[in-house]
């Protein structure tokens, strides 16, 4: 396509990415101006030998209903929606007994890789925001001698969203009460088969869901006890040359970066058939052979791949030196990786 054919729509697109930034920061003001202070969002992040990749949100968010046990009450998840993201606010990472100071990003997400010498395992660490109250959070430090992780879909691999159809994905995002919403059979029982068999793993959930749903998302896990993970989700909205973030983009650039960043790591992936799973995985399996254990994908049922869209085939990978699997539910893929000893009976 002619430079000229392009240069416009790439204008439009900037236009909309400087709107939305200066729609933030008008809200911004209108909530400070009425005595509203900023705070950080802790999301749980990992690490490695020296160093902590941590991940968090600048933001003014609205008082949440609790319990009286102080979880959250019914929670819709249009209330992630409303907080306000404080772009490039200055944040204090105080980890490992050493502060430093890092900025959020335009949209408030804090995402930054800090030196830290840290025990293999969950540690925590505080967070704040323009010297305000601290907050913790936690990272998983992956120790050396592991050689085994997981990373895993969300969306219809642990959670049903049918997240591909755009009304069914705003239903479930904005209206949907958290409680309301029904994890995949089965695994729960796998994740945590693997987290109880081979202590030390490392467990990413690895999402196109946007960080706005980042707390609820953590109390679904925790909810019907899905093992700790970290978490990379990423956030909607434009960028200098899209309208709208590219899932296949991030999770593709978020599994070559755990391939640099643990060289000694074998991954199992695990996905389902209603998004981009099988071509992601193919991709990264082609790349990096001798960084992928497995590979395990949930297929939809016929009523979720309707709403879903329909499913992407997964193609014949029986000739590769890398296992696939398929089946329908969590218990299935279990069964299946036992057999192929990738997790341990």
């Amino acid at each position: 396509m002619p430079e000229n054919d392009v240069a416009p729509e790439r204008a439009k697109v900037l236009w909309f990415a400087r709107m939305e930034y200066r729609l933030h920061a008008w809200r911004e003001r209108r909530a400070r101006a009425r005595g509203k202070v900023p705070t950080v969002t802790p999301f749980p992040g990992y690490g490695g030998d020296g160093w902590a990749r941590v991940l968090g949100r600048a933001m003014i968010v609205p008082p949440l209903p609790t319990s009286d046990s102080g979880e959250l009450a019914s929670v819709r998840g249009w209330r992630s929606f409303v907080a306000v993201p404080i772009g490039y606010a200055q944040v204090s990472v105080t980890i490992g007994g050493v502060t430093h100071d890092v900025v959020a990003d335009r949209g408030g997400v804090i995402d930054e890789v800090i030196p830290a010498d840290l025990e293999p395992g969950w540690q925590t660490f505080t967070m704040s925001v323009e010297g305000g109250e601290p907050v913790e959070s936690r990272v998983f430090v992956v120790g050396s001698d592991v050689r085994f992780g997981v990373v895993s879909d969300v969306d219809d691999t642990v959670m049903v969203t049918a997240l591909p159809r755009p009304l069914i994905a705003a239903w479930n995002s904005f209206v949907v009460d958290v409680h309301a919403r029904q994890p995949v059979a089965g695994m729960a029982v796998l994740l945590g088969r693997v987290a109880q068999s081979r202590p030390g793993t490392p467990l990413i959930y690895l999402s196109t869901g946007a960080w706005n749903v980042a707390p609820t998302l953590s109390q679904f896990l925790r909810r019907h006890l899905f093992p700790a993970g970290a978490l990379l989700l990423t956030d909607w909205g434009p960028t200098h040359d899209r309208w709208f973030r590219s899932g296949v983009i991030h999770k593709s650039e978020n599994l070559r970066r755990l391939a640099e960043e643990f060289p000694h790591v074998k991954w199992l992936l695990i996905g389902d058939d209603g998004q981009h799973d099988d071509a992601i995985y193919t991709e990264f399996a082609n790349d990096h052979p001798d960084k992928v254990a497995a590979v395990a994908i949930r297929r939809l049922s016929a009523a979720e791949a309707v709403l879903a869209g329909g499913r992407t085939a997964v193609n014949d990978h029986a000739a590769e030196n890398v296992p696939w699997v398929t089946e329908k539910d969590g218990a299935g893929l279990l069964e299946q990786l036992e057999a192929l000893e990738i997790i341990p009976r």
